[in-house]
């Protein structure tokens, strides 16, 4: 888990650049605060920044590989975690020792070497079996080519962006800012990324406010020679169709879905740190922490909340902790703490993302590093099992699916007539829709009428099926669950749930892994029948009935709260509404936004006319991010880590060359 960077000339010498890299480096410090180090020949220079959690003594980067003819073919810079390293370390040394002088393969005992040698012996393939979270590149100083790959599901982050001068890549968009200069590239917004980002709530892969910079998607890998484009291939495609169940009963099924979720969380507990686990009130967080209670009997678990009754799982995290034999640590956060903290936490995001529920998330993943390196959680169970309430949509709409088509428009026209609010509007007007139509994940922020309102350059041809119609196209055919999960899984998991846990965790270097967003986890969920997803009585029902017996009962079908955040009523009160109302003010927007049209929104939510909580939290956490990389307004204090660090490997100084 560490920070990469890497600058790929066009034309002119990597010494050309090199003051530039080091301070893009310092950028991303936080991701890797144990060592640091670069390399560069003529065209390559790579940037590392280490959070040292396996082989902790040795596995330095970038690291140096090749084959006995070459054995410094390869530099290699590497952020995240091959889980089954081990084992295809074994698998590589197996096949090809007798290559290599005394049979010796690998000089160290970390992942990264069986990365680069699984490149060098199955090319690109080599990225399909890797079981892990990743983002890494790998330069070839014989042929002269970039490879660069980014995991499956997007846990880690991969930003990109080639101009004149070469190719720059980094674990964070801020670092690949630093470095527009130099590859002859303007900071220019991106007016469709914002529009985007408006409805959704965060900016969709590949897109990113900067129009020059670009995210690898996931599940993506890319060759870069010099003075070219990216070549990027998409190697990861999951899918939903439910297939037939060979081993015949459903017990059997749930007991492969235990067999693999166990199998995970084992891969996921290796390391040469303590690893500890979050926590909140729900079956999925509960699930991770008392599965690696069997590997780890003194397990630290974390959880946060607020002091606002229904806003809190903290009680019902307590119980949990206490009956799977787990110590717990709980931190509390205040109206004063939270506002205190959103420049800060916008800085660390990159892009925008307008979830509060980040901002209790970074102050407990400071917390837990206090006391460990590792935490594990657990994001991806809902996209993968069927966890969230609108999945049971479908099951609701089903009637309209026997209307003609003229009927559903004419019942969707009755919808619109209705006023805000009455019983049966929403129904009437979704119903009337296509599943494409209607479903783009599960943050819808602003409609139309609402975005003319309040964007200056309101592009109604810009809409979110820019982002889902390409999607959709891949999953025709399937039944409605499946595609609004595998939708998910490109929108909603990538651009919010795995941000979020990325950068504030990242924030605090504390490395987060997410045990059920795995190969062989994903492979079980695949083929999960709509039934055993979503009942009109509960979610994830094969999962739960998988989890019998390893869950607590109290939390085996409890809905899910996760952090919530009282947002609501703190933008009405005087926690949060007096900062909103300066933010907007302040905010050196207006060519972008209608700040009018953003104030009349606030007070007409302090008065109780509609409820814009999360319209407004989606403005002003734009405000403030404008006010940090555009204005130069913001200034938010990036403390250094203040954690006992390791000082530089004498083989990694910033001056390391060929």
């Amino acid at each position: 888990m560490c920070g990469l960077l890497g600058f790929l000339t066009a034309d002119t010498a990597t010494t050309e650049v090199v003051d530039q890299v080091y301070d893009a480096l310092h950028c991303q410090r936080h991701r890797g605060p144990d060592e640091k180090g670069t390399w560069h020949d003529d065209h390559m220079i790579f940037g590392f920044n280490r959070l040292s959690i396996i082989d902790i003594e040795h596995s330095h980067q970038p690291l140096r590989w090749g084959p006995a003819d070459n054995p410094q073919r390869y530099a290699m810079t590497f952020n995240g975690e091959i889980y089954n390293y081990l084992e295809l370390r074994e698998q590589l040394a197996a096949a090809h020792a007798a290559e290599f002088p005394d049979g010796k393969i690998f000089a160290t005992d970390g992942d990264g070497e069986a990365i680069v040698a699984a490149f060098h012996f199955w090319g690109p393939e080599a990225v399909r079996k890797l079981r892990g979270m990743f983002a890494f590149a790998i330069w070839d100083t014989e042929s002269q080519e970039l490879f660069l790959a980014r995991d499956p599901f997007g846990i880690k982050p991969l930003f990109l962006a080639t101009g004149p001068g070469g190719t720059a890549f980094a674990s964070e968009k801020k670092s690949v800012l630093e470095l527009l200069s130099p590859l002859g590239l303007s900071d220019e917004l991106d007016p469709r990324a914002l529009e985007h980002y408006t409805v959704l709530q965060y900016v969709p892969e590949p897109e990113s406010l900067h129009k020059n910079i670009r995210r690898l998607e996931s599940g993506n890998y890319a060759t870069v020679r010099v003075g070219q484009e990216p070549v990027v291939t998409r190697y990861f495609r999951p899918d939903f169709r439910v297939r037939p169940f060979v081993a015949g009963s459903e017990q059997a099924r749930y007991a492969e879905i235990a067999a693999a979720l166990e199998d995970s969380v084992a891969k996921h507990m290796r390391a040469d740190v303590t690893v500890g686990s979050f926590l909140s009130g729900g079956i999925d967080s509960t699930a991770i922490a008392a599965l690696a209670m069997r590997h780890n009997p003194k397990l630290i678990t974390f959880t946060t909340g607020f002091e606002r009754e229904g806003y809190s799982e903290v009680d019902v995290a307590a119980e949990s902790a206490e009956l799977i034999g787990a110590r717990h640590i709980v931190k509390v956060v205040s109206p004063a703490e939270f506002a205190a903290a959103i420049p800060e936490i916008v800085w660390y995001l990159d892009d925008p993302v307008a979830d509060p529920a980040l901002v209790p998330l970074y102050f407990v993943a400071k917390e837990a590093r206090k006391h460990v390196k590792v935490v594990l959680s657990g994001e991806g169970a809902d996209e993968l099992f069927g966890g969230y309430t609108i999945y049971r949509e479908p099951l609701s709409l089903k009637p309209f699916e026997y209307l003609p088509a003229g009927a559903r428009k004419l019942l969707g026209r009755l919808g619109d007539k209705l006023p805000d609010g009455k019983r049966g509007k929403s129904l009437l007007q979704r119903g009337s829709l296509s599943l494409e139509d209607r479903y783009y994940g599960n943050a819808r922020s602003f409609n139309d009428a609402q975005l003319r309102a309040v964007l200056r350059d309101f592009r109604p041809e810009w809409t979110h099926q820019d982002v889902t119609a390409p999607i959709y196209a891949q999953s025709a055919g399937w039944d409605p669950v499946a595609r609004m999960q595998h939708l998910d899984l490109f929108t909603w998991l990538r651009g919010d749930i795995l941000v979020k846990a990325d950068k504030m965790t990242m924030a605090n270097s504390l490395e987060l892994r997410v045990p059920f967003l795995d190969s062989e986890v994903l492979r079980v969920a695949e083929g999960i029948p709509y039934d055993q997803k979503i009942t009109r009585e509960t979610s994830k029902y094969a999962l739960r009935q998988a989890l019998d017996g390893i869950v607590p009962d109290h939390v085996l079908n409890r809905a899910k709260l996760g952090f919530p955040v009282p947002l609501r009523h703190w933008l009405r009160g005087t926690e949060l509404y007096d900062w909103a109302e300066t933010q907007i003010a302040e905010s050196q927007t207006d060519h972008l936004i209608d700040k009018a049209a953003v104030t009349q929104m606030l007070r007409d939510h302090k008065a109780g006319v509609s409820d814009h909580s999360r319209r407004l939290w989606t403005v002003l956490v734009f405000m403030v991010w404008h006010g940090i990389f555009v204005e130069d307004r913001i200034k938010p204090e990036i403390q250094e880590p203040t954690y006992p660090v390791r000082p530089d490997s004498p083989s990694t100084q910033p001056d390391a060359s060929k």
